[in-house]
């Protein structure tokens, strides 16, 4: 659906890829660069919640799966288109952290550790490359109208929504407005950064 749409602005590719398997990642990566002749904006959007345990009754794969999709894909992805950006001296990777990897879920302990990697891998790598005029960044959203979000149910939304001071859940077009600044030449001078949109929600 989303192809369809942005084929009206231009040529499009869409793949699907296992960014839990480096070798799968490389193999996009370098079939993207081929077709594509570079590649210039890095979003590292993949990811699962895992299912709600507390922190002692994750199996290990229910920890391992949550923590590949979102912290390993993040770091195989970068770490495979990275590389090119460096040498042409420009690039902007933006990272979908959670405010989760900020402050903690309840009964979300996988997801809420790797997206606390995901922060620590972003502030890494801003602050590596930050000479090399590539820039790395993360968002770290609140509580956002996804369909992973709807599947969450009534209970833990009604939870997060009452920490939120605008009271109301935020928007998929808001979340994204941020993402396309920090892709933008207009993003100039930032890497490393944590970029809330949490509705009041962080107040750190």
């Amino acid at each position: 659906e989303a192809a369809t749409r942005l084929s009206n602005l231009g040529a499009v590719d869409t793949r699907v890829v296992d960014v839990t398997t480096s070798a799968a990642v490389n193999e996009a990566a370098r079939a993207v660069e081929a077709l594509w002749g570079k590649v210039d904006i890095l979003c590292n959007n993949a990811g699962i919640l895992g299912p709600r345990k507390t922190g002692l009754e994750h199996t290990d794969h229910e920890w391992q799966s949550c923590v590949d999709a979102v912290l390993t894909g993040t770091y195989f992805c970068s770490r495979a288109l990275m590389p090119g950006m460096v040498a042409r001296g420009y690039g902007r990777i933006v990272n979908i952290a959670s405010i989760s990897g900020k402050e903690g879920s309840p009964m979300m302990p996988a997801y809420s550790a790797a997206k606390a990697g995901v922060i620590g891998l972003t502030k890494s790598l801003g602050r590596e490359y930050g000479t090399s005029g590539v820039l790395v960044n993360c968002v770290t959203p609140a509580t956002i109208e996804t369909g992973m979000v709807r599947d969450l149910g009534a209970e833990y939304k009604n939870f997060a929504l009452a920490r939120v001071p605008m009271k109301r859940y935020g928007r998929i077009e808001e979340v994204a407005a941020l993402v396309a600044f920090l892709s933008s030449e207009e993003n100039s001078f930032e890497t490393g950064g944590v970029f809330d949109i949490s509705g009041g929600r962080s107040a750190y």
